[in-house]
């Protein structure tokens, strides 16, 4: 047998007799990784929120220029579909009061949880 073959995806890989070796793991990680992010994920993370916002406003406030130019607004729009700002308000008013008591029972649960872990994290690891 040779000691190298082509695999399927054109790279050498070891033959029968040249024995492999274990993937190497780094047991002293220093970063978190408790599942709840990792120190200075926010820190990206919210520039690119904030990027993400903007970039639709902007696209939002153009689109509607566009359409208000060919004489359409939220006002014809809704009348098109069959609905009237009343409507909508009435419909936005009970979606908000079926969601904030299930927010609030899931806080009760979850709040409790996240603080119990945040007070048993190892020390030195900081949420910066």
């Amino acid at each position: 047998m040779p000691k190298n073959f082509k695999g399927v995806d054109g790279r050498d890989k070891p033959g029968h007799d040249e024995p492999s070796r274990p993937a190497e793991i780094d047991y002293h990680c220093a970063a978190d990784e408790s599942g709840a992010g990792r120190s200075g994920e926010w820190a990206r993370m919210l520039p690119r929120l904030i990027s993400t916002l903007v970039k639709v406003a902007v696209a939002s406030l153009i689109v509607g220029t566009i359409l208000d130019h060919f004489g359409l607004s939220a006002g014809v729009l809704l009348k098109e579909v069959g609905l009237t700002p009343e409507r909508v308000a009435e419909l936005a008013r009970h979606g908000l009061a079926w969601a904030l008591p299930n927010v609030l029972l899931g806080a009760l649960i979850i709040v409790p949880i996240w603080f119990v872990a945040y007070l048993f994290r190892p020390p030195g690891q900081h949420s910066d």
